[in-house]
């Protein structure tokens, strides 16, 4: 993995884009000082495919796999993806709010669109991450810290620990302390 740099644009140098339509602007005076670990699969449980790149897109297929009838008319979607290989794929600026979170709460603050950075990883709750995906996740992290002073040491959280009860992502298989030791 080389080293992430992130242009004043709030876009990651070296790494693919697909541009997602499911963002708006941070409220005024808002800055990033969080960021949430997600986990997904499409179909649930499936790896590859392409299918979270169309769902974040808006061209999901609800014909390919019953489960897509469910969500397919959803607009959200996440700053990045980190597939199981390690590589990384951006969809929003990290300057801009992603549809990420949904109903949050943060240290007291609600909405946390408004201040966080989404990061999706291919995966579910009860499978392993890719040694890959923690290294590709930490040299985000990083450069996310380097670009954004305000995201403290301890501003790593879950979609669950934003969202508990609602949101159990990424789940009992991520190592949260392996992702310590490399950031």
């Amino acid at each position: 993995m080389i080293k992430l740099s992130i242009d004043d644009a709030g876009w990651l140098q070296s790494v693919e884009v697909i541009r997602s339509p499911n963002f708006d602007a941070r409220p005024d005076g808002t800055g990033v000082k969080l960021v949430v670990v997600h986990g997904i699969s499409l179909p649930p449980g499936e790896y590859g495919g392409g299918h979270i790149q169309k769902f974040f897109c808006n061209r999901l297929d609800a014909g390919v796999h019953e489960y897509f009838e469910s969500i397919c008319s959803m607009t959200v979607s996440a700053h990045c993806l980190i597939e199981r290989d390690g590589n990384v794929i951006q969809f929003v600026s990290f300057n801009d709010r992603a549809w990420h979170a949904g109903e949050s709460q943060w240290c007291g603050e609600t909405a946390c669109n408004n201040f966080s950075v989404g990061i999706e990883l291919e995966g579910c709750d009860h499978q392993a991450y890719a040694e890959a995906q923690y290294h590709s996740l930490a040299e985000l992290i990083k450069a996310l810290r380097d670009s954004y002073p305000d995201i403290d040491a301890d501003a790593i959280a879950g979609h669950s620990d934003i969202a508990p009860g609602r949101k159990t992502d990424p789940g009992p298989a991520f190592d949260w302390k392996k992702l310590k030791q490399l950031v």
